[in-house]
């Protein structure tokens, strides 16, 4: 199974990156192509829930969960407002006492995406979370069949790229990897080799974090993963 993402590059013939629209389609090809048995949920930000990008993931049997945001999808929300009124929406509302905030979901089936391609068509989900006096909105478009019954779950998906924004991309960014945004490949792709060989130390770290007892111990007594991480970088000066 491939680890690594598509990184975004010129196409052949070309002097101009493609966009991360494009690496995210050779990704969902790749990701289809090993292994062809196994079956994913992809979660994006709102770039991606297009027409094209989700008929790509629909052709290669990928489900999705993808951001929709009345910003980026005008067109979306007027079919959501007119299914309220025509009495097509279903609410549902959850209790997480563990984290102190309530959860209220709506759902409705078979909305367009956009205008220009009435096919391009999926379910809406929205969630706002109260608590500590602050409400929080989330909307995403999927796939995937919503019920009462599975709408808590498909929300708590459609949260997970949050969680992996935060876990991994800011952790890169702002915790000493200095691992941002850059204009290219690199010279004989230096750049996109240096991100690869990043990612795969922070799987190491990741799956010590997770499995490793003395590790964990370690963080425990010093309070702080950034404490931690300075003090095995001066562990490697010495």
């Amino acid at each position: 199974m491939p680890l690594m993402p598509a990184p975004i590059g010129p196409h052949d013939g070309t002097d101009k990156n493609a966009g991360a629209r494009h690496a995210a389609t050779r990704f969902v090809v790749t990701r289809r192509q090993d292994p062809p048995h196994r079956t994913f949920i992809g979660t994006a930000d709102s770039l991606r829930a297009n027409a094209p990008h989700i008929a790509t993931r629909h052709h290669h049997a990928l489900h999705s969960m993808l951001g929709g945001t009345e910003g980026d999808h005008a067109c979306l929300c007027q079919p959501v407002q007119a299914a309220e009124h025509a009495g097509r929406v279903t609410y549902d509302a959850r209790h997480d006492r563990a984290a102190g905030v309530v959860h209220r979901c709506r759902f409705v089936h078979e909305v367009p995406l956009n205008a220009s391609n009435g096919d391009g068509r999926g379910n809406g989900i929205a969630s706002w979370e109260s608590g500590d006096a602050k409400v929080q909105h989330f909307s995403w478009v999927t796939d995937l069949r919503v019920s009462k019954r599975h709408v808590f779950h498909r929300m708590r998906g459609g949260r997970a790229r949050w969680k992996i924004d935060t876990e991994t991309f800011k952790t890169l960014k702002n915790q000493g990897d200095n691992v941002a945004h850059n204009y290219g490949p690199g010279e004989q792709h230096l750049s996109v080799v240096c991100a690869m060989l990043m990612l795969l130390a922070l799987l190491v770290d990741q799956t010590q974090q997770l499995c490793c007892a003395l590790l964990q111990a370690v963080w425990a007594k010093l309070g702080s993963q950034r404490l931690l991480g300075e003090r095995m970088r001066a562990w490697l000066y010495a």
